[in-house]
């Protein structure tokens, strides 16, 4: 290696050490013998994927590097660290080691800023080096771009020499260029204000699988490097040259290649190219890359993404059984908690040793790619029933999360408030650019869509069923003008199932104890031809237990102004259709009136360290606080299905929250509930009782089609 290599080398260490930009912060020192100067901190920023204004904090304190702990991190410390750093104020903030965790001492916990300090060890903290945090904690900071006028860098690493922000793919195969997603293409990275390309010596695959990755692709494939080095010479302008195998038009304009990086060497389990080994060209590179041309990769795309024939086939393949492993609660497509499916039983998995290595196996084997973001401590909301998995620990080679190692855990290991979760890196797909905006209506002079019914996991309107040409209200003006409201959080309501099925009885209710009810439409309609006050109904009495399991609270649609008064339950009622309780034969006919509930929503018990917020009495504000749930007893009225009309035989008790999706939830597949149950025409018994996508597709066929009690021992 020559010297000019040596010199790329060392510069190349201090990369791979971290991806920083570092500033120092000097402290005037007053003149005189007896003053002891405080020590001289330096701060920078570290970590991956990130842009030069962001990344985990670390501080320079006692001769030694070190990071900050995430807890009572707030933004006005973020505001005085972004100063240090030499940007006029910050943006926002980051928890739970975004950019990756850093090493050695965690300097600072606890820090509580004001805001306005002229340095970080002015706030208030534990102290220097005491801290009860793991660098899973390590806080970053996200800077507004702007930095303060007459700043001196005094210990700066160029940061255009020091690491690789931006990747992209960019096509240069004439159709390519109109599709998306793109999945073939040169290889460039930003650099200043334009692109660079990356010399393909010693390329392989491995180099290949992160970048796909890094695009949202789960695989890569091999290229025809002859194919491209055609349109990587230089060439006059001439006829068009045509691959004979793909047919396709290459663009052969003369063009001026960049190049900025060689010798790039990935494992392939990295989830960007900055963590991979390579080397940066200096000075003039027109010389540069003699021997090879600009890198090319080919990436395979996942069966949400394909087109055609490919399309088609992976969908024949998944029909074949079902996956073992899914996204639940995420706001976007490639992102949510991670559930997998275990003897027949979706469950969850305990965030213990949760990293990028283990969330990319699972990002690929879902079809996207590499992982944005490993998330602890339920970040995407948590889960029911079982914790299948603890301390995954896979190497990132794997082709399912199954192949790697994991511990099965107890009762007392974990709790859903653990619930692992995932950010995939996805495909460029351009849908920012269609059809889909919200604004006032009153310029409104077309409408494009009706009947538009979307099941949720589609990428865009157009995606979903509609009416297609045959517009209901082509003529309507602005009065039906669809809108909506985005946001990155929603509630996520679930019924305990286990209580249902525990509490589930039969009372004869006398009818002169049912006016109230009757009042409230709580029985069926051939209660109104009975002999009044003479008489009973017949009542499957249950207690519901509705939680919130989502990231934000559930409100009514409602405004407090329209809600109805009950004069016989003396509250208000905020939602017209909260629940329906029905009951189904095996093949799903209703036998039993469906039951519309309406109800006043409240907390009625929350999880340690969460408060109440929604009450009912005094006109109260109504809702269900994340963390919380509504329990409606068993011996309340209207807690019931009147069966008074059933006749024997083996049924399904359901029972639907939200039924008409007034409110947004981040996932309906879980509103649900469904229970086997057996009536005698004397007594009746309630058993399997299970959320509808708890269990897996052949157990909820099985389910459907249940034979019948053959004995009062329910199994």
């Amino acid at each position: 290696m020559g010297s000019c290599g040596t010199w790329a080398w060392r510069e190349l260490l201090v990369l791979l050490s971290s991806v920083w930009l570092w500033v120092g912060s000097a402290q005037p020192t007053l003149p005189g013998p007896t003053h002891t100067p405080r020590p001289q901190l330096k701060f920078r920023l570290a970590g991956y994927p990130r842009k030069h204004n962001e990344g985990r904090v670390e501080v320079f304190y006692n001769d030694e590097w070190g990071t900050i702990c995430d807890d009572d991190f707030t933004l006005a410390n973020a505001h005085v660290l972004c100063r240090h750093l030499g940007f006029v104020a910050a943006t926002g903030w980051a928890h739970s080691a975004k950019y990756g965790k850093g090493i050695g001492r965690i300097w600072l916990d606890n820090v509580n800023c004001a805001g306005g300090e002229k340095s970080i060890g002015d706030c208030k903290h534990r102290g220097w080096g005491n801290s009860d945090c793991s660098h899973e904690e390590d806080a970053g900071v996200i800077c507004k771009d702007e930095r303060i006028p007459g700043f001196k860098d005094s210990n700066v690493i160029e940061t255009e020499q020091s690491h690789v922000e931006e990747v992209r793919l960019r096509p240069v195969v004439s159709g390519a260029r109109r599709q998306l997603p793109v999945m073939e293409g040169i290889v460039e990275v930003r650099y200043k204000d334009g692109w660079a390309q990356i010399c393909d010596e010693g390329w392989d695959s491995q180099n290949s699988r992160v970048v796909c990755g890094m695009m949202g692709f789960p695989a890569e494939k091999k290229v025809n490097r002859n194919f491209y080095k055609l349109a990587s010479k230089s060439q006059p302008k001439q006829k068009h040259r045509e691959d004979v195998g793909s047919k396709k038009r290459l663009f052969t304009e003369r063009q001026q290649l960049n190049y900025r990086l060689h010798s790039v060497s990935c494992v392939g389990t990295e989830v960007h190219l900055s963590m991979c080994t390579f080397e940066f060209y200096r000075g003039n590179t027109s010389a540069a890359c003699r021997a090879g041309m600009p890198v090319v990769v080919s990436c395979v795309p996942g069966p949400l993404f394909a087109t055609g024939n490919a399309h088609k086939k992976k969908q024949r393949q998944q029909q074949q059984g079902q996956p073992r492993i899914r996204l639940k609660g995420g706001a976007k497509v490639g992102e949510g908690r991670v559930e997998v499916l275990k003897s027949s039983e979706w469950g969850t998995i305990c965030d213990d040793r949760w990293n990028l290595l283990s969330a990319s196996v699972v990002c690929r084997e879902l079809g996207f790619g590499s992982a944005k973001e490993a998330l602890t401590g339920a970040r995407m909301g948590q889960g029911m029933g079982p914790i299948h998995m603890n301390e995954v620990q896979c190497l990132g080679t794997e082709k399912s999360l199954w192949s790697c190692p994991f511990k099965n855990i107890t009762q007392e290991d974990c709790k859903h408030t653990e619930d692992a979760a995932i950010r995939c890196n996805i495909p460029y797909m351009g849908y920012e650019n269609l059809e889909t905006w919200y604004w006032d209506a009153s310029n409104v002079t077309e409408m494009v869509l009706s009947g538009v019914k979307c099941a949720g996991h589609e990428m865009s309107l157009s995606h979903c069923q509609h009416h297609g040409t045959s517009l209901n209200c082509r003529n309507t003006g602005t009065r039906f003008a669809a809108g909506v409201i985005c946001s990155e959080t929603a509630s996520d309501l679930l019924l305990h199932a286990p209580l249902v099925q525990e509490t589930a009885y039969i009372e004869d209710r006398p009818l002169h104890m049912l006016y109230c009810a009757a009042e409230e439409n709580c029985l069926s309609s051939s209660a109104r031809l009975a002999n009044w006050p003479y008489g009973h109904r017949r009542l499957l009495r249950f207690s519901s237990q509705i939680h919130n399991n989502g990231r934000a609270d559930f409100r009514p649609k409602a405004g407090r102004h329209s809600w109805v008064w009950h004069e016989c339950h003396r509250h208000y009622h905020s939602m017209d259709i909260f629940t329906h309780y029905d009951i189904l034969t095996p093949n799903g006919t209703k036998v039993a009136e469906g039951h519309k509930a309406s109800f006043c929503l409240e907390d009625t018990e929350c999880e340690e360290d969460v408060a109440k917020r929604y009450e009912c009495a005094n006109f109260g504000e109504q809702g269900i606080t994340v963390g919380c749930w509504d329990l409606y007893r068993h011996d309340i009225d209207c807690q019931w299905i009147d069966i008074t009309d059933v006749k024997p035989g083996n049924y399904i008790l359901q029972v639907v929250i939200n039924p008409n999706f007034e409110v947004a939830e981040s996932d309906f597949t879980n509103n649900a509930m469904k229970c086997n149950c057996k009536y005698d025409g004397h007594r009746i018994w309630v058993h399997s009782c299970h959320i509808g996508d708890a269990l897996s597709e052949e157990a909820n066929k099985r389910f459907e089609q249940y034979p019948g009690q053959l004995n009062n021992q329910i199994s």
